[in-house]
């Protein structure tokens, strides 16, 4: 591959081969790229809603027992 390369100017090697890499597998990148961010969400989601729960069930578990103690 090296040799191949070797003959080459440096535009070709460093701007044509990625732009042709970028046309060829762009819709591949971007569709990995938004299944990650969307999986990333949705964790981050997830993690705000289950926080958000347990902030409520023990605010309403502190608040039940003080009320017992009446």
């Amino acid at each position: 591959m090296r040799e191949i390369f070797a003959g080459l100017p440096w535009w070709v090697k460093w701007v044509a081969v990625p732009v042709i890499a970028l046309v060829v597998f762009g819709g591949l990148i971007a569709t990995v790229l938004s299944i990650v961010i969307g999986l990333l969400f949705k964790a981050l989601v997830f993690v705000a809603l289950v926080g958000g729960l347990i902030y409520v069930v023990r605010k309403f578990m502190s608040n039940s027992s003080s009320r017992s103690d009446w």
